[in-house]
């Protein structure tokens, strides 16, 4: 039986690059998504294109549902898998939430979404990990955990927290063979990005020392090395992604960015 990743929010974007980049190496793919249609939509066309098996889940992560996450990893084993690799894509944004202002519920949600649901989503995984021996546990998470943008406590602060989570991970659960890493982007080059002319002409995190941001399959790229043995090796660390921001102090604001 073909390798196995069950990856996060994949019916597009990053996260279907990311499934995409495992598919292309022969795994097999389960897909996460808050919409079963388009899980499962996603899961067909990867199915088809690379001749992988792959079957698509519905969850929602408003509350803490620990029966809904067994029954998800229940649903892997019955149909003979135990996982070797999860890639934690979905997030809650928590956009425009002006930390004076914030109700604490929508904050909290941040929480439950980013760290709650995920870690019970990492711990089911670890399970059949420790079985076999192996397994590697991958967080999308984001170079904003380090260095934070504005009225969006909830989202970088639980970023932050997904670090300190993973290193526990792989302190706690390396006698098992199971390793925790984190990948870092900074922007995307997502829909929401490219049909924002101010982001492309005027927003600072664009003045990357390389001149460019993330494609998605830059972010799957990393998940890959992450996720693979590739980094045998390598666990409770961080790469980022971002053009080399979180290594410059201040940006170059005198240079032009991106033409028409």
């Amino acid at each position: 039986m073909n390798r196995s990743v069950f990856v996060t929010g994949a019916t597009n974007g990053t996260g279907y690059a990311i499934a995409e980049r495992f598919a292309r190496e022969g795994y097999d793919i389960f897909i996460g998504s808050r919409e079963l249609e388009k899980s499962t939509e996603a899961a067909r066309s990867l199915s088809e294109k690379y001749g992988v098996f792959a079957k698509g889940y519905e969850y929602q992560t408003v509350t803490l549902d620990e029966a809904q996450v067994k029954g998800i990893f229940d649903d892997i084993r019955s149909i003979g898998y135990l996982l070797d690799t999860i890639v934690f894509n979905a997030a809650n944004l928590g956009i425009g939430q002006v930390s004076l202002d914030v109700d604490i519920n929508d904050f909290m949600g941040v929480y439950t979404t980013n760290i709650g649901w995920n870690f019970l989503m990492a711990r089911e995984a670890a399970r059949q990990m420790k079985e076999k021996g192996r397994g590697s546990i991958v967080f999308i998470g984001s170079n904003s955990a380090l260095r934070v943008t504005e009225n969006r406590c909830a989202y970088c602060s639980s970023k932050n927290a997904i670090i300190a989570m993973s290193k526990s991970f792989a302190v706690d659960w390396g006698k098992y063979g199971i390793r925790s890493n984190v990948v870092l982007p900074g922007m995307i080059k997502t829909e929401r990005w490219v049909n924002n002319v101010n982001n492309t002409k005027y927003c600072l995190p664009n003045y990357t020392p390389i001149h460019d941001i993330a494609e998605f399959e830059d972010v799957a790229n990393a998940a890959w090395y992450f996720g693979s043995d590739q980094s045998r090796n390598t666990t409770g660390t961080e790469l980022a992604v971002d053009g080399g921001m979180l290594a410059q102090l201040t940006p170059n604001i005198n240079r032009t960015l991106w033409e028409d």
